[in-house]
C-alpha cells in the first residue's frame, strides 16, 4: 500500500488554531524542531567538560581572578551542536530558496571564492605584518583596485572604506577638502533627491553640509526642472543613486552631471545598485566624481556572508588628490602600500580607519572578477535586469507596478492592488513567511505608498522565477478574494507568530533573566 493512503494526510490538516498542523506533546513538528534558548537547555551549575584545577600554579590575572560561576549553561557537545543546527533551521539564507529583498543585492556566493578566501597567506595574515611578509596580499590589493578602476573608468580608489555608508563618507569627505581647497567654505548645500538611500543625507550632514531634497518626477526619476530651479553658488553637490532605489535608470544622468559641475559642485554617486550595470556603463563616462562600490553586494558576498563589507570609492580626476591613505602604488620595486599623507601625492583629506580595508573581502570580490571575465560580469548585470523585469511582467496583471515601464534589476510594486481589501502590505510580507519565503522589501523607497521591493538577482533560473510569481500571485488573489484571515493571522508556520513589531523595537528583551523560583515551605 503506498504511504500516502495509510490513513495519514499528506496534506495540510483544515486546523487554523493550530496553523495547519495537529498539536505535539513536544511542541515538534515533523522535522522542525522545537528549541528553546540554550540557557532554558543547560543548568549553569554544571559544564560539558570537566577539566581538573591545575596544580602548583600561581595566578598570573593580578586580582582579576573570577569569583563567581561564569553564568553559562552547561552542554554537552551534541547538545550544543543540535541546538546551533536547530537554530541554523529557523534562518533564511540565499542557500535555502529565492531571496528576493531589493536594494539589498543578496547574491549567490561562489563556493570558490570562499575557498580563495581561506588560503594560507590571505586568511590569516596580519594588518601590523611588515610590508615586505605581505606582498602578495598588497598585489592582490593593486590588482582589485586596477579592476574596479576599469570597470568605472576612474583613476583612483581608496580601498579601506568599509562599506557602503562608510564609503559615502569617504567620498563626501573628499568633496569637502576639494572645496576647502578652493577656497569655496560657504559651499555648504547638497541635493539629495527624494527616493535617495537614508545615510546620504546623514552622511552628508555628517561632513557639515546641509541637504536639499529634489524631487522625483511622475516617471520616478529626478524632476529636472526641480533640480535646475535648486542651483546656486553655495551648491557643494548632488548625492544620487544610479539606478536609482526605484529601481530606474536616471535617464538624465549625464545632464545632471553637466548642471552640477557647471554650477561649482561635484557629483556623488551611490553605487548600491552598481549589480545592475557592471560590464555595461562605466559611471566615469557618465561624469560621477566619487561612487563608492559595495563588494559586499555587486561583487558576491551577501550581507552577513563571511564578515564584514567593504566600500571602496572612487574617485575622478578632480578629487584623486583628495583621496585618503592608506594607498596602492605598483612602483619600479613592486607594490608598496602608502600609509602616511606626507609620502602620498596631492591632498589626501586624512585617514578613515586605522588599517586597511577587509581582506577577506577583497580575496572573494577579485576571485569573482577573474572567474566571471569581462563577459561573464556584464551577463550577470544582464542576468539580473532581465530576471527583474521578468518577475514585473508576471505580475503587472494582479499587482499594480510603481511605475510605467521597464525597471533595472528590481521590480517595484506599490498597495493599490489591496485597496478595499482589508489586507496592507505588512499583512502581505506575513503570508509570504507561511509559503516559505522571505518578503521582498516593504515600504521603501517611502515615496511609494505601501511599496514592495523586489530584487531576484541574476542567479535564479526560470523555473524558480515562476514558483514565486505563482505564489504572489495566488496570494495576490486571495486577498482580493476577501479571505483576509489567511493574512491577518500569518506567519502561522513560523518559529515565532505575528509579533508587536513596534513594541518589540521599542523595548527588545536583550538579557535572558532565570525564572524566579518560590521557596520550598
Amino acid at each position: 500500500m503506498a504511504l500516502n493512503s495509510q490513513g495519514r494526510p499528506t496534506r495540510m490538516a483544515e486546523n487554523l488554531s493550530t496553523g495547519g498542523y495537529a498539536d505535539t506533546f513536544s511542541g515538534s513538528r515533523g522535522l522542525d524542531q522545537s528549541e528553546p534558548l540554550i540557557f532554558e537547555r543547560g543548568r549553569s551549575d554544571n559544564t560539558g567538560v570537566d577539566l581538573p584545577k591545575p596544580k602548583g600554579t600561581k595566578t598570573r590575572l593580578g586580582g582579576l581572578d573570577r569569583t563567581a560561576d561564569i553564568g553559562l549553561p552547561g552542554l554537552a557537545e551534541p547538545e550544543a551542536m543540535r541546538h546551533y543546527v536547530r537554530l541554523s533551521r529557523k534562518n533564511y539564507a540565499i542557500d535555502l530558496g529565492l531571496y528576493p529583498l531589493g536594494s539589498c543585492t543578496m547574491k549567490h556566493n561562489p563556493r570558490l571564492n570562499e575557498k580563495m578566501a581561506r588560503l594560507p597567506g590571505l586568511a590569516d595574515i596580519h594588518p601590523m605584518q611588515p610590508q615586505q611578509t605581505v606582498e602578495g596580499a598588497i598585489e592582490l590589493m593593486g590588482e582589485l583596485a586596477h579592476w574596479l578602476m576599469t570597470l568605472t573608468n576612474t583613476p583612483c580608489v581608496a580601498l579601506s572604506p568599509k562599506a557602503g555608508a562608510h564609503g559615502e563618507l569617504c567620498g563626501m569627505m573628499a568633496i569637502r577638502a576639494a572645496l576647502d581647497a578652493r577656497g569655496e567654505t560657504k559651499r555648504r548645500r547638497v541635493l539629495v533627491p527624494e527616493s535617495a538611500h537614508g545615510t546620504n543625507p546623514a552622511t552628508a550632514v555628517q561632513c557639515g553640509f546641509t541637504t536639499d531634497e529634489i524631487p522625483a518626477d511622475a516617471t520616478g526619476r529626478v524632476d529636472l526642472e526641480a533640480l535646475k530651479a535648486k542651483l546656486g553658488d553655495d551648491v557643494a553637490g548632488i548625492m544620487l543613486t544610479n539606478p536609482n532605489t526605484c529601481g530606474l535608470f536616471e535617464r538624465d544622468i549625464k545632464t545632471i552631471a553637466d548642471l552640477i559641475h557647471d554650477c561649482g559642485g561635484y557629483f556623488y554617486c551611490d553605487g548600491a545598485n552598481f549589480n545592475a550595470i557592471v560590464g555595461r556603463v562605466r559611471p566615469g563616462d557618465l561624469g560621477i566624481d566619487a561612487m563608492h562600490i559595495n563588494l559586499h553586494k555587486t561583487f558576491s558576498t551577501p550581507h552577513g556572508g563571511g564578515g564584514p563589507g567593504s566600500g571602496p570609492t572612487v574617485f575622478s580626476e578632480a578629487l584623486a588628490p583628495f583621496a585618503p591613505v592608506p594607498r596602492v602604488e605598483q612602483t619600479k620595486d613592486g607594490w608598496r602600500l602608502i600609509e602616511q599623507e606626507a609620502d602620498a601625492d596631492g591632498e589626501p583629506f586624512g585617514r578613515m580607519t586605522a588599517f586597511h580595508g577587509q581582506m577577506g573581502m577583497f580575496s572573494r570580490a577579485l576571485t569573482y572578477m577573474l572567474s566571471h571575465g569581462s563577459d561573464g560580469l556584464k551577463q550577470a548585470s544582464e542576468d539580473a535586469v532581465l530576471n527583474a523585469n521578468y518577475i514585473l511582467a508576471r505580475l503587472k496583471h494582479v499587482m499594480t507596478p510603481a511605475f510605467d515601464g521597464t525597471c533595472m534589476h528590481e521590480a517595484l510594486f506599490d498597495d493599490r492592488f489591496l485597496k478595499d481589501t482589508g489586507v496592507t502590505t505588512l499583512d502581505f510580507a506575513k503570508a509570504m513567511i507561511d509559503e516559505g519565503y522571505h518578503p521582498m522589501t516593504m515600504y521603501f523607497p517611502l515615496v511609494v505608498h505601501g511599496a514592495m521591493l523586489i530584487e531576484p538577482t541574476e542567479t535564479e533560473s526560470k523555473s524558480g522565477l515562476d514558483r514565486f510569481c505563482d505564489v504572489l500571485e495566488a496570494l495576490s488573489e486571495a486577498a482580493k478574494a476577501g479571505d483576509t484571515d489567511r493574512f491577518r493571522a500569518a506567519p502561522v508556520h513560523a518559529p515565532t507568530k505575528r509579533l508587536d513589531e513596534t513594541q518589540a523595537a521599542r523595548n527588545p528583551v536583550l538579557r535572558w533573566t532565570p525564572p524566579v523560583v518560590a521557596a520550598a515551605e
